[in-house]
């Protein structure tokens, strides 16, 4: 039997429910270059392990 795992790859709907954020937020920092993402085709799409990597990222810069 296959192991089903879950896909390390989120979309603009998917990062705004995991961060907490407004879609409309995810897309303009996105776009920004403040949140690390890429597109494919037109649409946005987020590792989630460099999402997790920025999030501590910016927990460090903020505490510093």
């Amino acid at each position: 039997m296959q192991e089903i795992r879950k896909p390390s790859l989120m979309t603009v709907e998917e990062l705004a429910k995991y961060l907490r954020m407004k879609r409309v937020t995810i897309y303009k920092h996105a776009q920004g270059g403040k949140l690390p993402g890429f597109k494919v085709g037109s649409t946005w799409r987020f590792k989630k392990a460099t999402i997790d990597r920025w999030i501590e990222a910016q927990e460090k810069k903020n505490n510093d």
